[in-house]
């Protein structure tokens, strides 16, 4: 059995540092498993975030050498034994304490979109491609990833202007909906600024669920909001309409 070092940050959003630890690497051991091993043996008030070690929860979200990584899906045979492996909390959220971070924020931007709102007088019935087209989106176990890689929250610290794409995959689950009456592009624009998006793909990147964030979710869902709002034929056929409505 061999040994990995470990450099994992400890430490408080005011102040901390890296900490190396020696961890013996067993057959198939995960990230999880070597934080779990410090834990036990060398350091017990190591504060890690994780809850079903199954790759289902999303809890154990950490920066393992630099890349988002889920902690229980990121085996340590990946690395180079002779080299430290470091391990930092996700960057775009404050620091609870060494891995832990705060992300409340995103449960804030959440509660901003309007659940789901069947349309009146519709029969219930879904074609399997419409069924297949949200069913991705319920893939995501929030693990936040892809809040933490996208540039607008990680380096621009736009989080009172944008929404992040998790929760256009939210949103996407939502106006893709064939029995959803609602209609949201108006939140997409002002509230969740999906504007500020330049579509790197870096969120389709990291998702452990494989969602593809960007083609799926967020081009399509941009266009309805440029359909809704600077389409110039649209907008003279609303003008047309709002002349013929009575005034209230």
């Amino acid at each position: 059995m061999s040994d990995a070092t470990l450099k994992i940050f400890r430490g408080t959003r005011e102040i901390g540092a890296t900490v190396d630890y020696r961890v013996p690497i067993a057959p198939g051991m995960v990230v999880l498993d070597a934080l779990h091993y410090v834990q036990s043996h060398l350091a017990p008030d190591l504060a890690v975030r994780w809850n079903c070690k199954a790759g289902k929860c999303g809890s154990c979200s950490a920066e393992v050498n630099g890349r988002p990584r889920l902690t229980c899906k990121t085996r340590m045979d990946t690395f180079p034994q002779d080299k430290p492996i470091t391990i930092l909390p996700m960057k775009s959220f404050p620091v609870i304490k060494d891995l832990v971070t705060d992300v409340s924020w995103n449960y804030k931007v959440n509660k901003k979109i309007p659940p789901f709102q069947p349309r009146a007088g519709v029969e219930w019935r879904m074609y399997q491609e419409d069924i297949d087209r949200v069913q991705e989106f319920r893939k995501c176990i929030e693990c936040f990833l892809c809040q933490n890689v996208c540039h607008v929250l990680r380096d621009h610290d736009k989080q009172e202007q944008f929404g992040g794409p998790r929760f256009f995959v939210r949103v996407a689950g939502l106006e893709m909906h064939p029995l959803d009456g609602l209609q949201r592009t108006g939140l997409l624009k002002t509230e969740l600024g999906i504007g500020l998006c330049n579509i790197t793909k870096c969120c389709t990147e990291v998702c452990p669920e494989d969602i593809h964030i960007t083609d799926n979710a967020i081009i399509p869902l941009k266009e309805r909001v440029v359909d809704d709002f600077y389409d110039p034929l649209l907008g003279l056929v609303r003008k047309i309409r709002n002349a013929k409505e009575p005034a209230k």
